[in-house]
C-alpha cells in the first residue's frame, strides 16, 4: 500500500476524472430547472444523481484497472468521492445563480443591441448626454432631388445633443426625426457608431413653395424696389398702373439681385471657411425678385402691369418674439417632442401629472386630436402620439424627454 499523501493525490486525480461528467450534469440541471420553473433543485437530489453518475464512471474505469476498487485503496476512493460531491454541488450552485442573472425573455434585438462608448458620454445636471457629430458629406437618397447646400451645411455643422442612456437604434431614430422636422426633409437615413459619429443620407424637401402657400392662394413673382430686411411672411401692398390698382399680398419668398450675384464670389474667396447654419433668407435691399401669395382674382392685375410701388405693411410688435428672446436670455430652451405610449403623459391631464413641479418645465402648446392648444390649462388631455412644445433648462428638457418620449 502506498503512503497516505500518495493515496490522497491519487484520490484527487481519480475524483477529478470521474467528477467532470457529474459536475456538467449538475450545472445543466440547476440552470435548466431554475430558468424554466424558478425553483432550485434540492441539494440531496444533486448528491444522489452525482454519486450514481460517478459510480458508473468509476465502474467503467475499474474494468480497465481492477486495482482501483481494491480494499487497500479506501483512502483514495473516499477522497475521490468527496471531490465528486463538492464539484457537483459547486456546479449546481453556479448554474442556479447563472439562471437568475440572465433575462427570462431574450430577443434577437437585445442580443444584437449596440450601445454608446462611455468615452463620449458627458454628465450634465447629473444625467448623461451625448453630442452626435455628423462625419463626411451628407449623402443623397436615390430617387429624390439632391439636398441643397445650405441644408447640408446646417446638418453637418449643427449641435445635436441627446440622452446617453438609450440604445443606438433609438438614438438613430430620434436623430432622423429631429433632422426631418427641423429641415422639412422628405426622408432621412441615419447610422451612428459607438463613438457617436453619424452618417446621414437625406432627401431634399419636396414642394417647398407650394407648402408655404395658404389654401386658395396663387404664387406670382414680381420685380420691384425691395426694402432691406424683407423676409418670408411679411405683408406687403403692391401698387400698379400708376396707382390705380392696389394688391395686398404675403411674401412667399424673396431674392435680391445683389444677394444672388454676390454669393458665388463669397464662396470662391473663402471656400474652406466654416459655413454658418442656414437662416431664413432676407432681402439686402435694392432691385429684387419677390414671390407673392395672392388671391386668384388678383393674379391678372399683377401679371399684366408693372409695379409702381412696393410697400411693406406694419404688423405691430410681436409679443411672442419678445417672450422667446426673454426666455433665451434667462437660459431657457425649447423642445418639441412626441408623447410615447405607456408614459406618464399618456391618457392623463397636464394638471394631474404636475409637469412644472415634477420636471421643472412648462408646456407651451399641445397638439391633441389634430388640434393645437396654446398655453394649455391643467385640464388639457394628453395621449400617446400627441405633440408637445415645452420650455425649460437644457438639463430639465433632456430629463423630460427621456421620461415622456
Amino acid at each position: 500500500m502506498a503512503s497516505l499523501p500518495v493515496e490522497v493525490v491519487y484520490g484527487l486525480y481519480f475524483g477529478i476524472l470521474t467528477g467532470l461528467v457529474p459536475a456538467a450534469v449538475a450545472w445543466l440541471l440547476g440552470f435548466g430547472f431554475r430558468y424554466v420553473t424558478g425553483v432550485t433543485v434540492p441539494g440531496l437530489a444533486v448528491v444522489v444523481l452525482s454519486v450514481a453518475i460517478a459510480g458508473a464512471s468509476g465502474g467503467l474505469m475499474a474494468l480497465a484497472d481492477p486495482s482501483i476498487t481494491q480494499s487497500d485503496n479506501q483512502v483514495r476512493l473516499t477522497v475521490a468521492l468527496l471531490v465528486v460531491l463538492m464539484g457537483a454541488l459547486y456546479a449546481h450552485n453556479r448554474g442556479d445563480a447563472f439562471a437568475n442573472d440572465i433575462p427570462r425573455k431574450m430577443s434577437l434585438r437585445k442580443l444584437t443591441e449596440r450601445s454608446l462608448s462611455t468615452d463620449v458620454v458627458e454628465l450634465v445636471g447629473g444625467r448623461g448626454q451625448v453630442s452626435v457629430t455628423v462625419t463626411g458629406e451628407v449623402g443623397d437618397i436615390e430617387g429624390y432631388p439632391p439636398v441643397p447646400l445650405d441644408i447640408r451645411t446646417g446638418i453637418r455643422n449643427g449641435e445635436w445633443t441627446f440622452p446617453a442612456d438609450i440604445p443606438l437604434v433609438e438614438l438613430e431614430s430620434r436623430f432622423a426625426d429631429r433632422l426631418q422636422n427641423e429641415f422639412d426633409l422628405a426622408a432621412v437615413e441615419v447610422r451612428i457608431d459607438e463613438r457617436a459619429r453619424a452618417t446621414v443620407t437625406a432627401a431634399a424637401p419636396v414642394g417647398g413653395l407650394s407648402k408655404r402657400l395658404p389654401a386658395g392662394k396663387r404664387a406670382v413673382s414680381v420685380t420691384a424696389l425691395v426694402p432691406t430686411g424683407l423676409a418670408q411672411g411679411d405683408e406687403v401692398v403692391v401698387v400698379t398702373d400708376g396707382g390705380t390698382e392696389t394688391v395686398t399680398a404675403t411674401v412667399a419668398s424673396v431674392e435680391s439681385v445683389v444677394e444672388a450675384l454676390s454669393e458665388p464670389e463669397d464662396d470662391e474667396d473663402d471656400a474652406d471657411a466654416p459655413k454658418a447654419a442656414p437662416r431664413a433668407p432676407t432681402a439686402v435691399g435694392g432691385e429684387g425678385r419677390v414671390t407673392l401669395a395672392v388671391d386668384r382674382g388678383e393674379v391678372e392685375p399683377l401679371l399684366g402691369s408693372d409695379v409702381d410701388r412696393f410697400v411693406v405693411a406694419s404688423r405691430g410688435v410681436r409679443r411672442e418674439f419678445e417672450l422667446v428672446s426673454l426666455l433665451r436670455r434667462a437660459g431657457k430652451r425649447f423642445s418639441r417632442l412626441s408623447v410615447g405610449a405607456d408614459g406618464p403623459l399618456d391618457g392623463v391631464t397636464l394638471g394631474k401629472v404636475g409637469v412644472r413641479d415634477a420636471y421643472g418645465v412648462a408646456v407651451l402648446a399641445v397638439r391633441h386630436g389634430g388640434n393645437w392648444t396654446i398655453a394649455p390649462r391643467g385640464d388639457q388631455e394628453v395621449s400617446a402620439g400627441d405633440t408637445v412644445y415645452a420650455v425649460g433648462s437644457r438639463s430639465d428638457l433632456t430629463r423630460f424627454e427621456e421620461v415622456v418620449a
